[in-house]
């Protein structure tokens, strides 16, 4: 199963998070309950460039055997513990579709499933192509906000820049769909991106979601 967090801290424990984005991935490597995971910054989602980060609020997303022993872990308490708001989410892959440093971590295990579900991309962006994917972006994200069953979405990276991605929350596969396959700002998107070569990585996985606590937008 899959588990993600999102923290969101006081400014005063920024330093914390900056360090424990260095330094997590020395426990979780160790940890035999956990397999595939990603230490995560976020940003607004709007423009993916280095302005749009949000540093009051720090993800994680981890594959473990054990999701109330992750729960209790080091790592998730002491975020916990330094956080003022924390949103977890339970989740199991119903697709994926390309890599995640060099991995296809997602395996997809639900074939059915009409309930609430989450979307994760991510992409590496070649370095000559960062200008023309930034001006890009502005179209996709305003129709991203104003999309028929999203509940809600963010920007997430492992860097402030080149390692940009989205994880949105909608209210069923089908409100995915129509936003990824209809929007005409999308699709001109998939049309450049395939015309420019933005990626040298990509990745986009769907998720049922099986349980969430907390609000992502606080």
């Amino acid at each position: 199963m899959i588990v993600t967090y999102f923290w969101r801290i006081t400014p005063s424990r920024i330093p914390f998070a900056l360090v424990a984005m260095a330094l997590d991935r020395f426990v979780l490597q160790r940890s035999k309950n956990v397999g595939f995971y990603k230490s995560l910054g976020t940003g607004k989602g709007e423009t993916f460039t280095p302005s749009d980060a949000e540093p009051l609020r720090w993800g994680l997303i981890a594959q473990v055997a054990d999701i109330e022993a992750f729960d209790n872990s080091f790592v998730v308490k002491q975020w916990r513990k330094n956080s003022v708001n924390e949103f977890r989410a339970v989740i199991e892959p119903i697709s994926s579709h390309g890599k995640w440093s060099k991995q296809e971590p997602f395996i997809p295990s639900v074939k059915e499933w009409n309930g609430e579900v989450i979307a994760i991309t991510r992409a590496r962006i070649a370095w000559r192509q960062n200008f023309r994917f930034w001006r890009a972006v502005p179209p996709v994200t305003a129709s991203l906000k104003s999309a028929p069953g999203l509940v809600a979405a963010i920007g997430i990276g492992e860097a402030p820049i080149g390692l940009q991605g989205t994880f949105s929350i909608w209210e069923s596969p089908s409100a995915l769909r129509d936003f990824a396959y209809r929007g005409d700002a999308h699709n001109a998107a998939i049309a450049a991106t395939q015309r420019y070569k933005w990626y040298t990585e990509e990745l986009f996985s769907r998720f049922a979601v099986r349980e969430i606590r907390g609000s992502i937008i606080n």
